[in-house]
């Protein structure tokens, strides 16, 4: 714990800054703290944004046992000593479990008779959802709540706090800026830079910070949730015609040291799945894109990409193809397989070839009449449709 840490302890909810969504004076959870009714809970979210502040608070107000344990080191005999010890006492403790998404099924399941017979409090927190890692039974005996990135209103409360409890700490305007922006929303990476400028000079300037921090603490694609966030904000965009919001999701894949291969393999599908016939050249493009850049490299491939992103965005967009094949694989899945009409077999002599008959003629290829393909009649999509009217047309 920094020096800055054990100065800025806090006594109260009223004390705790951000997150207001979840214990604003208005919310059920802060409530329930000072009623001394604590249900068991999960914190999930970014670094540095109050999740082990906000449990070590909470056995603070409940006045009662706080066991920290982390889920990487964690024995299943620490656990049932903890239980053990507390069996036929009035005290129930709290124990915080930190990388809570590390807990195996086993762990699990010697948390849940514990959780369900209300011997001890459990907390845990994690940077990742734990819906996805956390058992049923445990999810259903507890309450999850995300924990948002710090606002610049929150970063700025927490300077002027510090600057309150340092009162020979000098900070430019030049350089609280730099300490907000480049801590993205992460008030203990924000202390910590703050920390050690302090311990250099107690008057704090951005060279200073900048020596000590070259680049910003960006949320990195590499944490498996935000990988997947963040890719999923780029398509978003992307779909919905947002040039400059698609290039910034982009910007933080890259920046977060995303594989080129991941991003590029999200375009191509994207091509097809969010623009289809719309625009067939898109899916050129996306393979191209993928083909160049996983060749190239960055950082030159980074020019690459946001051309197909540009690309992309600008296009028409029509998803006809994709919801027509996911109809006719429902179809499939659900029993209907259709016998093949004898005159499309292979080797049939009463096939005729729509070569012989101006390019169309009145021949059954399906032995049921079936309708998967519905054109939303977009840019090219429209095209394609006046083609083949015409081939029919002309068939007939």
């Amino acid at each position: 714990m920094t020096y800055l840490n054990n100065l800025l302890q806090i006594e109260s909810l009223d004390d705790f800054i951000g997150q207001e969504h979840i214990i604003g004076k208005d919310k059920a959870l802060y409530q329930l703290i000072y009623k001394k009714e604590l249900p068991h809970l999960f914190f999930y979210g970014t670094p540095g944004t109050g999740k082990t502040t906000l449990a070590k608070l909470i056995a603070k107000i409940q006045n009662t046992n706080f066991y920290h344990l982390n889920a990487t080191t964690l024995k299943i005999d620490e656990l049932r000593e903890i239980f053990k010890k507390y069996k036929n006492s009035l005290i129930k403790p709290l124990i915080f479990i930190d990388e809570v998404h590390r807990l195996n099924k086993t762990q699990q399941e010697v948390l849940l008779p514990i959780m369900e017979n209300y011997q001890a409090i459990i907390i845990g927190a994690s940077t990742e959802n734990p819906f996805f890692t956390l058992t049923n039974a445990i999810r259903s005996r507890s309450f999850l709540f995300e924990f948002k990135p710090h606002q610049d209103k929150d970063l700025n409360k927490l300077i002027t706090k510090i600057e309150s409890t340092l009162q020979d700490i000098k900070i430019d305007e030049q350089a609280k800026e730099y300490l907000i922006k480049s801590s993205a929303g992460d008030a203990r990476a924000l202390i910590n830079l703050l920390d050690f400028a302090y311990k250099i000079d107690n008057n704090i300037t951005i060279s200073t910070l900048k020596q000590l921090r070259q680049t910003n603490i960006s949320d990195s694609s590499n944490n498996k949730q935000s990988h997947y966030d963040i890719a999923s904000a780029m398509i978003k965009s992307l779909r919905g015609s947002d040039i400059d919001a698609s290039l910034y999701y982009l910007a933080r894949l890259i920046d977060g040291g995303e594989d080129i291969k991941f991003i590029t393999r999200r375009l191509v599908i994207f091509a097809s799945e969010d623009i289809g016939n719309a625009n067939p050249n898109a899916l050129n493009l996306a393979v191209s894109t993928m083909l160049a850049s996983n060749q190239i490299g960055l950082p030159e491939s980074r020019i690459i990409l946001a051309q197909c992103v540009v690309y992309l965005a600008s296009s028409p967009k029509s998803n006809s193809s994709y919801k027509a094949i996911n109809k006719a694989l429902d179809d499939i899945k659900n029993g209907k397989i259709l016998n093949i009409p004898q005159s499309i077999k292979q080797n049939h002599t009463n096939y005729q070839n729509p070569h012989n008959f101006s390019g169309w003629c009145d021949q059954k290829y399906l032995s049921e009449d079936l309708k998967f393909y519905h054109s939303n009649q977009i840019a090219f999509e429209k095209t394609l449709e006046q083609w083949i009217n015409k081939i029919k047309n002309q068939g007939e």
